[in-house]
């Protein structure tokens, strides 16, 4: 039996979606009708893989940092020269989708790679879990080739989403599966410790780089359980900081 956030004795298995549920299709759904309200806007990761698409080379050699199960690189194909991933998730890495994607289990502070070896790293939903960011800051510029950038989507600290799970932190674990339909192993610890503009723009100078981009991306999606939450959540993106940050910076 499982017990609900009361302590209360519940029916429902302990990775059962509520039925408000967020799942990913509905959020899809809201990102549609929002972008209907603001043609212009993109979703984060669109603009991620925007940011990526731009910077590839012929020649390029691309590291993805906290590769998890695929992402991106599925999406770009035979746009990438070379590629490799690795994450501290071993689990994960045996079920990547892309199973002849070179991938090797480490930390983002102590990457088993040479100086010099790559042109892109690319960083999905990473910094947030990072409790000592400069140390990952600093490995990235150290395998970095000169002019390397790295490329990220990360949450921004500042948003009404981000302000909430902090304040929510001890249910996360308990929230987050049944809210967002997510496996509980899906689930990692946040810290938000790189995830201002001010903060990223500090650690880039501080390991010999800099933000060359930052795109601060709106997205009432996240809070949308119901109809009425969207309509909502969409005056707030207004007048509230973006969900999300994605951004490049540049090794020096």
């Amino acid at each position: 039996m499982a017990w609900d956030a009361l302590g209360s004795p519940s029916c429902k298995p302990p990775n059962e979606p509520m039925p408000m549920a967020l799942t990913l299709e509905k959020q899809n759904r809201y990102r549609t009708q929002y972008r209907k309200r603001r043609p212009s806007w993109q979703p984060a990761t669109e603009v991620y893989e925007g940011l990526i698409r731009a910077a590839l080379r012929p020649h390029s050699a691309v590291l993805d940092v906290g590769c998890g199960r695929g992402g991106v690189l599925e999406q770009l194909g035979e746009a990438v020269a070379f590629a490799c991933g690795v994450d501290a998730d071993l689990a994960s890495l045996r079920q990547h989708r892309l199973p002849n994607l070179p991938r090797a289990e480490a930390l983002s502070d102590a990457l088993p790679f040479r100086a010099a070896s790559f042109d892109l790293i690319l960083c999905s939903w990473l910094f947030e879990h990072l409790k000592a960011p400069q140390r990952t800051f600093s490995e990235f510029m150290r395998v970095l080739r000169p002019d390397g950038r790295v490329i990220f989507i990360t949450p921004n600290a500042n948003s009404l989403v981000a302000i909430l799970n902090r304040v929510l932190r001890p249910l996360q674990r308990y929230l987050v599966p049944r809210l967002y339909g997510r496996a509980e192993a899906d689930t990692f610890p946040v810290h938000y410790r790189a995830n201002t503009p001010k903060r990223l723009m500090r650690l880039a100078e501080r390991v010999g780089g800099a933000l060359e981009q930052l795109r601060r991306v709106p997205d009432p999606s996240y809070l949308a359980f119901t109809p009425l939450l969207f309509r909502l959540s969409c005056a707030l993106a207004e007048i509230t900081p973006p969900v999300h940050l994605v951004g490049v910076i540049r090794k020096g």
